[in-house]
């Protein structure tokens, strides 16, 4: 994929990070035990899943941040962001109810279609009563529930943009400070886990808005930052450790961590999937698939072996990923009026877990 007709590698990142969301869910759809995950046996902090989630908004922030900056008014971002967003999931969402809920138990008689229609349009993950009740978390795609934050992010993109402060460096900075000081009261006060309603939600929204934030900063900051070797190794020494830390893994992976995805999108030579997805970008529907699709394999072949369930969740919910794009999601992108002449952002995918 090509920003300002730079070649890069974020397809190998996008694809990597919904691809470490499988690793990381496969133990814990089994019994509900996330200790099992393998990073977070090795670090006892950040998960894989967490990893993945954070790296993709590092990444949306950055491009989203180069999209608003080249927008033509308010409304045309906005636009971009809701066509970019709402029709894959809303396509996946109705596609869980219809299909997938029926498979995994649940009672399509008793969907409320006012509280469905309600859910889409605030990009709610789908509910049908029923559905995978046996099982550990009985959500029909459970990884939906980044997709609100990262909406999130973008309104707050734009106020952030209409107070001036993406033109104004010292002024974005005092923001992130703040964004800093409300990641250390969430760290003193509120829940930190799954995400869920109340505390929950506005925990995982703060962490996931700072990161969201760090991400816009590599952007703004683009031209006084340097992406050598030397730096990719030295963020690494310094970001090891930190990891061990509880409450200090999760900035320490948004600022070290975020240099190091950069250095592999801009420093490293395209690799061969980066350049297959430069025009096709599967990312999305690979995200928004893969959790129905482990949580049927639980239902259906009891004993799977999580990473044989991994494995074949990848390989099922990949195809649908490229679907997603030709019949969705690449069709709205082409219905701007400026389809012809995309902007920074016009064939990357800018989503969540």
């Amino acid at each position: 994929m090509a920003l300002g007709g730079r070649a890069n590698n974020f397809g190998t990142l996008r694809l990597l990070f919904a691809a470490l969301v499988i690793l990381a869910h496969a133990p814990e759809l089994v019994d509900g035990d996330r200790s099992r995950e393998l990073l977070t046996r090795v670090f006892g902090t950040l998960s894989f899943g967490e990893v993945a989630v954070d790296g993709f908004f590092l990444v949306s922030g950055y491009l989203i941040t180069a999209s608003y900056r080249a927008k033509r008014s308010f409304a045309d971002y906005l636009m971009r962001r809701v066509r970019r967003i709402y029709p894959g999931f809303v396509v996946a969402s109705l596609l869980c109810i219809g299909i997938v809920a029926p498979l995994a138990g649940g009672d399509l008689a008793a969907v409320s279609l006012p509280e469905t229609l309600v859910r889409l349009a605030l990009l709610l993950m789908p509910v049908v009563p029923g559905a995978f009740v046996d099982l550990p978390y009985p959500l029909l795609d459970g990884a939906m529930w980044t997709i609100p934050c990262e909406f999130g992010c973008y309104l707050l993109l734009g106020l952030v943009g209409t107070a001036r402060a993406l033109r104004r460096r010292g002024r974005y900075l005092a923001m992130l400070a703040g964004l800093s000081l409300l990641l250390v009261l969430r760290w003193l006060y509120l829940p930190i886990g799954h995400p869920g309603d109340g505390l929950g939600s506005l925990s995982e929204m703060i962490r996931l808005g700072f990161v969201f934030a760090c991400g816009s900063a590599f952007q703004l900051f683009a031209d006084r930052i340097a992406y050598t070797g030397r730096g990719a190794a030295l963020a690494a020494l310094l970001l090891l450790p930190l990891l061990f830390s509880p409450p200090l893994a999760e900035p320490a992976f948004a600022l070290l961590g975020g240099y190091l995805i950069f250095w592999f999108a801009f420093a490293v030579r395209p690799l061969a999937l980066s350049r297959a997805t430069a025009q096709v970008d599967p990312s999305y529907g690979l995200y928004l698939y893969a959790w129905p699709i482990q949580n049927l394999l639980m239902v259906w072949v009891p004993g799977l072996s999580p990473w044989t369930g991994a494995a074949l969740t990848l390989a099922a919910a990949l195809p649908l990923g490229i679907l997603s794009w030709y019949c969705v999601e690449r069709p709205m992108l082409r219905r701007r009026p400026d389809a012809a002449s995309p902007g920074p952002d016009a064939a990357l995918a800018a989503l969540g877990r």
